[in-house]
């Protein structure tokens, strides 16, 4: 499934003592080996320290340096791991910083440091030449002859390719590691040594994270620790494995002891986000006659456990600050974009049916803050209840409280006459409860609704959802159309969050009553009759499987353009604690069948706004066509 398992290290160290400190590393290699780690990164002049000053000039603590790489790459023999270690490199009567790039006893590599920082608190330049400008070439070392030595290198065994920069080289206008990932590296590791000062900490993190999120790659960033020398800087150890923009692993900085950090990094998901940039693909790249690749093989691929963090819920923020900054700026799009709309056709009026369900109330919620900023009277929202054979009283007066207690115009128009005179004309038994006796109600509505909107010159806002959408969960030309549809890009388990947000935070107490009852009412089209004690028996969630689950699919199927296999091994990981694999499994398959032969419905879409970064609009988002088969898809 292509996950590797890569980490950071931030080994204690003693300020030029290379055996003490190559002994620390030793020890965070086998810590990280311990878990399975594939890819290891240590920080910026590992072997010697950091800051040893004008002692790099000195011929016995290069020597001892070079003597400490042999020693590692000994130790390093039969170890199924990849790593890096900074070092500095004597060649051609300059020093160099570098990292040196180590597997299975030997040295696979030589990345020098493009850009030495000059200024501050930093002279690296009194010491070192900048590799910037060199062209990858075979150097020798005392115990090994042959080394590639050059910036633009790039170590792939196939399907993980790694590069490296070190420290500043991230922190310049374009960093190596941008050109690098042009050049098809997926995993960037940077040996760094960043000292700390008030403010750096957040600032170094987000360019880490800045720089994933553009490279489309992994970042794997290691700085030297508080043993570093401290006559005028302290280091804090730092470590962070990034993703696509998204943070996987972070240490507790001034630390003391060893420090390795692992995470499990998804190549699939990379490759898939580079896959869809087609801006990514335009930009220019090294040319190929300056890029060197360097093959490996590792062993062994498994990655120990799976412990890569896993959000049930995708498309809802875990944090709560962060899901209430979430709900407002949802709002905003979902208001902005009608109100752009109003304003576009000249409309002062919109009709709305009003079901007491989740959808509408939310689609009604939108309307009623668009039309507060609009400075629109809410009386011109014309909300229209329009009870049927499914009806059930908690909707019904959860759909009328909420009208009321808003200050809308409630109409209430019940559709069991005309539906019934409508089963006489197409020859339908009334008692033949098929999908025909189902989309008669749906039609009937959506035609109504219509009419209200031609008769008061108003718009019919639409309540369907993303998820919805996505399972063809909709009668064709029935609730599947609309003049404007508000929700359109909303996956159900956002839904909930975004009425519960208003209902805490935005309402008074009876309205906010009325929407909690609301969230606890079963998800359903009330298209069946009501049992004998006039409660729902059509129940969405038996029929077409848990929502949950369905958002979790379409988040991983559309967004991340897994494989459905992965899929499922995803969901089981996710939630074994809730659903068996057998569960699991019925329901992918029924959502892989229901998104590939409902592409018709959402062909015909109305306009509505994206909100997310999953959209199945046809306009934009998804394009296609709506006879393909499932049968690749299926498990």
């Amino acid at each position: 499934m292509n996950f590797i398992r890569v980490g950071a290290a931030c080994p204690i160290t003693k300020v030029s003592d290379v055996n003490y400190n190559l002994e620390n590393i030793k020890i965070c290699i086998d810590k990280a080996l311990i878990e399975n780690c594939k890819v290891l990164i240590f920080p910026e002049l590992s072997i010697t320290s950091y800051s040893c000053g004008d002692l790099f000039l000195q011929n016995q603590l290069l020597n001892k340096s070079e003597k400490a790489l042999e020693s590692l790459c000994i130790y390093s023999k039969g170890k199924d791991i990849l790593m890096a270690v900074g070092a500095p490199l004597h060649y051609n009567s300059k020093l160099y910083n570098a990292a040196y790039i180590i597997l299975d006893g030997k040295v696979l590599g030589i990345v020098p440091k493009s850009y030495l920082p000059n200024y501050s608190e930093f002279y690296e330049g009194r010491w070192f030449t900048e590799g910037l400008d060199i062209e990858t070439t075979n150097i020798n070392l005392k115990f090994q002859d042959s080394i590639p030595f050059g910036t633009n290198i790039i170590f792939t065994d196939g399907t993980y390719k790694i590069a490296f920069e070190i420290c500043e080289d991230l922190w310049v206008t374009i960093p190596p590691s941008s050109l690098l990932a042009l050049n098809g590296a997926n995993i960037i590791g940077n040996l760094s040594a960043s000292n700390e000062i008030i403010g750096k900490y957040d600032y170094r993190k987000n360019l880490v994270l800045s720089q994933s999120a553009k490279g489309l790659c992994s970042y794997i960033y290691s700085s030297s620790g508080v043993h570093e020398s401290t006559t005028d800087l302290l280091f804090s150890g730092h470590l962070l494995i990034s993703e696509n923009g998204t943070l996987l692993k972070e240490n507790e900085r001034f630390q003391r002891e060893n420090q390795v950090i692992t995470s499990i990094v998804d190549i699939d998901r990379i490759e898939s986000e580079r896959l869809k940039n087609t801006s990514f693909k335009k930009n220019p790249g090294l040319k190929e006659s300056v890029l060197t690749t360097i093959k490996f093989k590792f062993n062994d691929l498994s990655y120990g456990k799976f412990d890569r963090l896993l959000d049930k819920h995708p498309f809802v923020p875990k944090d709560i600050l962060e899901r209430k900054e979430r709900c407002k700026e949802i709002f905003n799009i979902q208001t902005s974009s009608l109100a752009k709309r109003l304003e576009h056709t000249g409309c002062k009026k919109v009709v709305l049916g009003i079901s007491g369900g989740l959808d509408s109330t939310l689609a009604l919620l939108v309307i009623l803050k668009t039309f507060d900023m609009l400075n629109i009277k809410r009386e011109n929202i014309l909300t229209i209840t329009m009870p049927g054979f499914g009806t059930t009283d908690r909707t019904y007066n959860n759909a009328k409280d909420l009208c009321v207690n808003l200050g809308t115009t409630l109409r209430e128009i019940n559709i069991v006459k005309a539906s019934l005179l409508h089963f006489k004309d197409i020859g339908h038994d009334e008692k033949i409860h098929d999908v025909t006796y189902e989309n008669v109600q749906a039609r009937e509505r959506t035609q109504i609704l219509m009419d209200i909107a031609n008769k008061e010159g108003a718009l019919v806002i639409g309540t369907g959802d993303l998820s919805e959408l996505a399972l063809g969960w909709c009668t064709y030309n029935g609730d599947h159309m609309s003049m404007y549809s508000v929700n359109c890009s909303i996956p159900k388990t956002l839904v909930r969050y975004l009425v519960r947000y208003v209902a805490e935070f935005e309402v008074k107490d009876e309205v906010s009553k009325t929407l909690i009852d609301i969230l606890e009412t079963p998800v359903s089209p009330e298209l069946l009759p009501k049992d004998k004690d006039g409660n729902i028996t059509q129940k969405t969630e038996d029929i077409v499987g848990p929502y949950e689950l369905h958002d979790f699919f379409l988040y991983y199927f559309i967004r991340q353009g897994m494989s459905t296999d992965k899929i499922l091994f995803l969901a089981k990981e996710s939630f074994k604690d809730y659903y068996n694999e057998e569960t699991i499994k019925l329901w992918l398959d029924k959502f892989v069948k229901r998104f590939f032969t409902q592409q018709f419905k959402r062909s015909a879409l109305p306009d509505g706004p994206k909100v997310g970064t999953v959209s199945l609009s046809p306009r934009g988002d998804l394009k296609m066509p709506s006879d393909a088969s499932f049968n690749s898809w299926i498990i």
